[in-house]
Parts: C-alpha cells; structure tokens; sequence
C-alpha cells in the first residue's frame, strides 16, 4: 500500500465506504469496489462506526480475495482518545498496517491521546494521522503529526472554509471532503419527505445537518440552475464539489457503479461560468 499525505498526490476521486455492510450487502459492494478500482480509483476510505465495523470487514475481505496493489486504506477512530486502540480495525480490515487513521471527530481527550497515536507511527502500524470534522481551531491544536483532514463539503453544507482551506495550502496539509452530494439531499428526492431506506432514515442525525435555511436556500438554486440548463441536480453538485479549489480528493460513495459513474462524468465537465453562478456563497 501507498503512503498518504500532500506528497503523495491523493486521487481526485476517492471511494467512500459508508454504504458497505449498512446499505448495501457484501456483492453490492464487491461489485462497486472491483468498478472503482477498474476506474483506477486508489484510495478507499472506511470507519470502525460504518456499520458497526460491518464496512472495515467487507473491505477485508476484499482485500484479501482481489490482493490490490498501489492502492490506500484510510479508516476512522471514534473517541474518547484517551485509550487508543487499533487492533479491532487492523483484525476486520485484515492488514498490518493502515496507511491513513483519522480521529473521526474532535474530543476533549485529543491532547491525551497524541503520545499514543505517536507511538503507533513509530512503531509503523500507521502510516499517517488525519483529522474527520475539525474546524481550524481544532486543527491548530492538533499540531504538525496531523497531515490530512476530512470535512464535509458539498453545495448545501460547507465545512471547508477559505481560513481552513488556506491555513491547509501554507502547512501541506491535505484535504479530502466527503458527502458532494449531501447524502442525496442535493438530488432533491427528500423535498417531499424523508425517503424510505435513505440515508437521512437510516441516519436521522443527517436531518438536522441539511434540514435548514440556508441548506434549503442552496438546494432552490441548485434546481433553478438544473432547470435552466437541463443537467440534472446531482451531475452539478458533483461537479462543484470536485472543482473546488484546495481540494485534494473528494469522497464517492454509493450503492452502484452508477453512482461511481457519475461522479468521472462530473470531474470531466467544468463549465467556470456555471460553477461561478453555483458558488455565490462559497466558504460562507
């Protein structure tokens, strides 16, 4: 496996496996990690909360049946921090070493655990440390071991501000931004009601992170656009996310290879002019 980092150059395009074990069963997400990784998709991130551990096991035994070269492996650790543990993530995901451990959100017991995550660099069982939903306060006092964050950054909600996204350039820190688009918020398909099966019934905390003014506000200008002209919702909220600058890699995941699909088809469409109309408010 790769190292990851700014150096390493990280894919533009990157595979989520939230779905995995969750919304999708093991073939489901066979098929869409053999799709991706035919695509030339390099880099596959996961969680030990996916699932309840469900998404690292599948993409184990992935990795264990296909044996992927050139490829990274990132993963995420919930707190408390002050007791680090990785062993359950390397036993489902199969490897002795991760090439990417993000704490998965910010915690008091950050400070506590720092000389563990330390240790664990040191002795090799990962290869670099990241950052999963921080704000640049948090991410300054991290310090400079912490070599990638991942925020939520899509046309509704915007977790990657022009500070972060410049305090990121200055310190060679890459960003990765996950959700472009909006758990299917931006498709418009929840307009009516939360749909059965989705995301936002699975996870109903998703609600309140897009069920809002201003998200609401961003969405209306989103179907005016697509209205106008003829491309549909989710083919112009992929393409803003993966045209927005300082970003390294954007996150995509999904239930089919279609939904892979989309989003190459979105990286190779840029209109300037029309992401300048979608982007009034961007780093707002």
């Amino acid at each position: 496996m790769s190292s990851v980092g700014p150096s390493s150059s990280l894919p533009r395009i990157g595979l989520g496996c939230v779905t995995f074990g969750r919304e999708i069963d093991d073939a489901a997400s066979f098929a869409l990690l053999d799709h991706a990784f035919t695509r030339g998709v390099t880099h596959f991130d996961t969680a030990a909360a996916y699932g309840g551990g469900a998404s690292e096991t599948i993409l184990g035994k992935w990795l264990a049946s296909r044996k992927p070269e050139g490829i990274t492996i990132a993963t995420k650790m919930l707190p408390p921090y002050d007791r680090i543990d990785i062993t359950d993530s390397l036993r489902r995901l199969g490897v002795e070493q991760i090439d990417l451990l993000y704490l998965h959100q910010w915690h008091e017991s950050v400070p506590q655990g720092i000389p563990a995550l330390q240790s664990l660099l040191h002795s090799s069982r990962i290869k670099s440390l990241g950052a999963s939903n921080v704000t640049l306060e948090q991410l300054r006092a991290l310090g400079p071991r912490f070599r990638v964050i991942q925020n939520n950054h899509n046309l509704a909600v915007r977790d990657v501000t022009e500070a972060l996204r410049d305090y990121c350039a200055s310190n060679n820190i890459a960003i990765v931004t996950y959700s472009p688009l909006g758990a299917g918020f931006l498709t418009g398909k929840h307009q009516n009601g939360v749909q059965a099966g989705s995301r936002f019934e699975i996870i109903p905390g998703h609600q309140q992170v897009y069920f809002h003014d201003t998200a609401y506000q961003r969405l209306a200008r989103l179907e005016a656009v697509a209205k106008r002209t003829g491309h549909s919702q989710a083919h112009l909220a992929l393409t803003w996310a993966l045209h927005q600058p300082g970003i390294d890699t954007v996150l995509v995941g999904g239930r089919t290879p279609a939904h892979l699909d989309q989003a190459f088809a979105a990286l190779e469409f840029d209109d300037p002019a029309l992401l300048a109309e979608l982007t009034l408010d961007a780093f707002s």
